[in-house]
């Protein structure tokens, strides 16, 4: 695992554990009470009517709750979606969603990226954003793990990311943890966040130079 020098705690030397839920999300049925005969005077109507506020009224929170869910998973699918990799000479692959206009980063610069951490099935084992801070430290010089130096500063044919950029990072086990795995509470491969020889993904936003 890469040395954790960095300005601030490193998730990529601590990793912090946060798989995503699945629950499924409520399918409601809205049903509306049949309408009471006159001849059961205006107690039943009053009392119907009631029950069809207080339905009408949990139905709009439960769409609420829905829309809370949904909303923000198509967001994000209308922005993500398929990134064609390109595949480095050192076995690192890459690919811009999205190209910066600020500076380019620099060996040794003091930076601040934000980034999800996922395994190749799918699972998220860390991400920066969940916490609301972009992690600090010094860039290409081996404070953190070798695919992450490479896929930003750039090198064998891949170029520097820019500030403001995003780019998806596919990183082999010799430019991540290797054998060892990462997050690891014991001696057997499924103790760790990170197993033992894994591909992972990343999805790293430069955000910038940062100024200690």
């Amino acid at each position: 695992m890469a040395p954790s020098t960095s300005t601030s705690t490193s998730p990529l030397s601590r990793l912090l554990l946060s798989l995503p839920k699945h629950n499924a999300a409520p399918n409601p049925r809205s049903s509306r009470p049949q309408p009471c005969p006159d001849a059961a005077g205006p107690a039943a109507k009053n009392t119907g009517a009631l029950v069809l506020r207080r339905r009408e009224a949990a139905a709009a929170v439960l769409s609420t709750a829905i829309l809370s869910r949904v909303l923000p998973a198509v967001a994000e699918a209308a922005t993500g979606g398929e990134c064609p990799l390109e595949v480095a000479p050192s076995g690192l692959a890459f690919c811009d969603r999205v190209i910066g206009t600020g500076a380019a980063a620099v060996q040794g610069q003091l930076i601040k990226a934000h980034y999800t951490g996922r395994l190749e099935d799918g699972t998220v084992f860390d991400s920066s954003y969940k916490r609301g801070k972009p992690l600090t430290f010094r860039v290409g010089v081996g404070e953190v793990i070798k695919g992450w130096d490479q896929g930003i500063v750039g090198g064998e044919g891949i170029p520097p990311m820019l500030a403001g950029g995003k780019r998806t990072l596919k990183l082999p086990p010799q430019l991540a943890y290797g054998e060892k795995g990462a997050g690891c509470r014991g001696w057997e491969p499924t103790s760790c966040v990170i197993p033992p020889n894994s591909t992972l993904l990343f999805d790293v936003e430069y955000v910038g130079r940062a100024f200690s």
